[in-house]
Parts: C-alpha cells; sequence; structure tokens
C-alpha cells in the first residue's frame, strides 16, 4: 500500500493512493500517520480497507512528508560500491553516519531554498527507511519486522558548509528544506526486491544520477542492525542510506544549484520528487 500525508504545510491528513493513482483520505481511520499507527500490523490491517469506502480527494493538492512526528534522521554516507569509485575514496568497513536535523524536513514537490550564504548547496537521490517498530540492539534476521516500508529522500547539502572552513556534516546537510521525503510510505510487502531498485536523479531535464540500490555496500537489513547497536530507532524515525554517482561537487568542473534549477528524482516502485530551487529569502 502507499500511503501518504496531503494538504497545507503544518495541517496535513493522512491518506492512501489508490489502484487508480486517486489520493483517498483516511481520516476517518486516524487522526494523522505517526508512530502510533506505523506498526506493520496496523498497516497490513489499514491495507486491507476497501479504497472504494474512503472519500475521494478531489482536485490537485500538496504532499506532505508522509511521516508525522518524524523523531530523528540517520543518515549514511560512502554507501554506493559505484560512488566511492566515483570520489576515489575506499569503501568504508563500516557505515559511516551522520544526521540531518528534522527542520530540514519537506514535502516531496516543495520548493529547496538556498540557504543564506549557500554558494555550493548539491542533489543526492536516496532510499529511505520508515521504521514501524522500536529497533534495539537488532539482529539483521530481526530487521526487517522492524521496517513499516521505503521512501524517497533528496539529501540536499551545502558543500562548503559540510567540508569548508569549519565545515561540519551536521550543518551543511541541515537547512530549512533539505531533506524532502516522499511521495509515499511504500509497505514493504510492495517492494519486490529492495536491493534491486533502479534510482536516478534530473537536474534540469538532463540526468545526473542514476543507479540501483544492488550497488549498496550495505544493505537496508544490515543498516538497520547496525544502527540499533548505536541508537534506539524509534517509529517514524527515518534512515537514509547513501546516494549514488553523479553529486554535483564530483562533476567536472563542479555543479551546484542556483535559483531556477528544477529537479526531479525517483526510484522505482517508490514514486518520484519534483523540486524547483529558490533564493533564500527570510520567513515572516
Amino acid at each position: 500500500m502507499k500511503f501518504l500525508r496531503f494538504g497545507p504545510r503544518g495541517k496535513e491528513k493522512p491518506g492512501l493512493q489508490d489502484a487508480n493513482g486517486r489520493i483517498r483520505d483516511l481520516s476517518d481511520q486516524m487522526s494523522d500517520l505517526g508512530s502510533a499507527n506505523l506498526d506493520p500490523d496496523r498497516l497490513a490491517a489499514l491495507a486491507k480497507l476497501n479504497p472504494d469506502s474512503l472519500p475521494v480527494v478531489e482536485g490537485s493538492v500538496r504532499l506532505g512528508v508522509p511521516v508525522a512526528n518524524i523523531g530523528k534522521i540517520v543518515a549514511v554516507g560512502l554507501n554506493y560500491r559505484d560512488q566511492t569509485v566515483e570520489t576515489g575514496m575506499a569503501l568504508p568497513e563500516e557505515p559511516i553516519l551522520f544526521a540531518k536535523a528534522t527542520s530540514a524536513l519537506n514535502g516531496p514537490n516543495d520548493d529547496i531554498m538556498l540557504p543564506q550564504g549557500s554558494v555550493k548547496s548539491d542533489w543526492g537521490v536516496e532510499l529511505g527507511i520508515i521504521l514501524g517498530r522500536t529497533a534495539r540492539d537488532v539482529e539483521q534476521s530481526q530487521a526487517a519486522a522492524c521496517i513499516a516500508g521505503f521512501t524517497i529522500i533528496n539529501d540536499v547539502s551545502e558543500r562548503a558548509f559540510q567540508l569548508e572552513s569549519t565545515g561540519q556534516w551536521f550543518k551543511g546537510k541541515s537547512a530549512d528544506t533539505f531533506c524532502p521525503v516522499g511521495p509515499w510510505l511504500v509497505t514493504a510487502d510492495e517492494v519486490n526486491d529492495v536491493q534491486n531498485l533502479n534510482i536516478w536523479l534530473d537536474l534540469n531535464g538532463k540526468r545526473q544520477q542514476g543507479g540501483n540500490t544492488r550497488t549498496m555496500e550495505f544493505g537496508v537489513l544490515h543498516l538497520v542492525s547496525y544502527i540499533s547497536r548505536h541508537m534506539s530507532l524509534y517509529p517514524g524515525d527515518i534512515i537514509a542510506t547513501g546516494t549514488p554517482p553523479g553529486v554535483g561537487m564530483r562533476q567536472l568542473p563542479p555543479l551546484f544549484l542556483e535559483p531556477g534549477d528544477e529537479m526531479r528524482l525517483g526510484i522505482e516502485g517508490l514514486g518520484e520528487q519534483r523540486q524547483s530551487v529558490v533564493a533564500f529569502a527570510p520567513r515572516s
């Protein structure tokens, strides 16, 4: 099943997408698609509902982040073998972890706003894992039972903030709007093989990233297990699993985002995102 949240920012409602691509309102079934409703058994029960019994959402609506009240975003660096070839770096012996602030969360088609002083903002399409049960020191054999489903993440980064001067990954990754998520939470039963999904990103109509999750050095189950040994993972937490080759800072010459740019990105079976890049504007 493809679950989602729709409506104005801060006023999103829970929904699902039916077989004909129409959005159905789940508001009568739950107040929101948050941690209390992400247990795989709960999602399986919701998937048994007859979509025709749910109200159709008419017209064009904004899609929000498909999960409410996300507790933390744990991200993984250098996790694609072909990416390490591109960077000239050795494969890590264990996953490289960093975090993105939850204030960076953004709807899948919302504008990306460059932060003040940005000169090297970059892109990165990633497979996202959404936790449905608490994972604490779990074995790989237990990890699948902790997953609610999968989604798409654009790990937008300001490389100068991240890597130069007093660079810090956290500040380079966490500007407002720098973590678009969605369009859907796709339950694991609908993903035939999560380690064999095509993944891509276009900038202004030109393919920049193209890869497949089979080249991940550390797979989905490994990551859930590994991270759970270093911190508890809770329902609604998200893991961003790394990006394939083709990010802007590795282009020759380097290519970075500018106001007016358009990104389109997707993962096989998980949908697409579309974002316009806009200049920094102070918020009222």
